[in-house]
């Protein structure tokens, strides 16, 4: 039974870590920028390079991860070894909790030169869901709040 719960425990914190992650996709758009105008720019892509986005770091994976290793560490003996136990299951599950974060919330990315029609050349990094070729004309939405994504 104490399996059990742990292991819910585990999966409850997986997505709660996970499902904090937001997306840096071309494609996904904020609340924020739903049906408010958008800048739009064109131009040619002159480099694609492989790039990762980093994972998330906050305070959720720690937090889910010291919990989770109290809990699990709770069971782990009996008296002050048991508190020693949880302790340092809890320490443990928050350096664990914090890697697990930052792992799976990492992307892979696309870093997209771009000569802009006026000459300008910029970066663009976003998630690679996406194909871009050098040559290919794309445009470039620009949110208000200078946000930019590549879209074909």
């Amino acid at each position: 039974m104490i399996k059990l719960k742990n292991t819910a425990i585990i999966f409850l914190i997986l997505f709660f870590v996970v499902g904090c992650a937001s997306s840096r996709s071309g494609k996904v758009y904020s609340r924020d920028e739903a049906r408010r105008p958008l800048n739009v720019y064109y131009g040619t892509v002159l480099e694609v390079h492989e790039a990762q986005i980093e994972g998330t770091k906050t305070a959720a994976g720690p937090i889910a991860g010291a919990a989770a290793g109290g809990v699990i560490g709770s069971t782990i003996g009996g008296g002050s070894g048991k508190n020693v136990a949880t302790v340092l299951g809890a320490l443990a599950g928050s350096m664990a909790g914090a890697a697990a974060e930052e792992g799976l919330t990492r992307k892979d990315a696309m870093e997209i030169t771009v000569e802009m029609d006026d000459g300008r050349i910029i970066v663009v990094v976003q998630e690679a869901d996406d194909v871009f070729n050098v040559g290919d004309r794309i445009r470039i939405v620009k949110s208000p709040d200078g946000t930019m994504r590549v879209r074909q």
